[in-house]
């Protein structure tokens, strides 16, 4: 699987906002959108990345994600938790980086 190929986990809280769930509006979305197209463009500027690099971009798109969180009166919640987690970790995965576990656990406070 390359970068490219991965579904946003926003285009599940698209139908879910849809289908009458209260936690989303456009412009969380929309945020989000924003946050994890900036963490994409980072993993996919430079096939070259090392791991500390790419350590890096998980860590600000993690801290990026808490303060929308925060502005956004606490959206993300246990479902959409895992599946930022699921995102962020496949995508660092197929950048190249290897680990166990929750690399965003860390920093996250989601």
């Amino acid at each position: 699987m390359k970068l490219r190929d991965l579904a946003l986990p926003t285009k599940e809280w698209e139908t879910r906002m849809a289908d009458g769930d209260d936690l989303f509006t456009k412009e969380n979305i929309r945020a989000a959108n924003k946050v994890l197209d900036s963490f994409m463009k980072n993993l996919t500027q430079d096939s070259g990345l090392t791991e500390k690099e790419i350590k890096k971009y998980v860590k600000q798109v993690t801290l990026k994600l808490n303060k929308l969180n925060e502005k956004y009166d606490y959206f993300i919640e246990t479902l959409e938790r895992e599946e930022l987690c699921e995102y962020i970790m496949e995508a660092a995965g197929i950048a190249g980086l290897e680990f166990d576990g929750d690399i965003t656990e860390e920093w996250r406070e989601w």
